[in-house]
């Protein structure tokens, strides 16, 4: 499950996702930050991912491109130990603000 929330004053989304963050997630996942404009700021809090594979990783990067790729403003925060081991893994520190 992933809950969507915006703030006007800074433009910036949070996607809050819960439980697996997996090939499953794909299709809401892509909802919520479609629902955006280009160039939007995204936080994805990751505080309830238990799980987290490769096409999630797909998915955060195309999160990043529709943000604005290398100008993309993208932080992914309070990932726990198998998650932050998997971002780093992918070397997604150097594609994102980790947190």
């Amino acid at each position: 499950m992933i809950i969507s929330q915006f703030d006007e004053k800074t433009t910036t989304a949070t996607l809050s996702v819960k439980g697996r963050f997996d090939y499953s997630c794909q299709k809401e996942f892509r909802e919520c930050f479609g629902q955006y404009p280009k160039g939007t700021g995204y936080i994805v809090d990751l505080d309830e991912v238990s799980y987290i594979d490769s096409s999630a990783l797909g998915m955060l990067l195309l999160l990043r491109d529709h943000s604005g790729g290398d100008s993309s403003k993208v932080v992914l925060k309070n990932a726990n130990d198998f998650v932050a081991n998997a971002l780093r893994m992918a070397r997604f520190e150097r594609l994102f603000s980790l947190r």
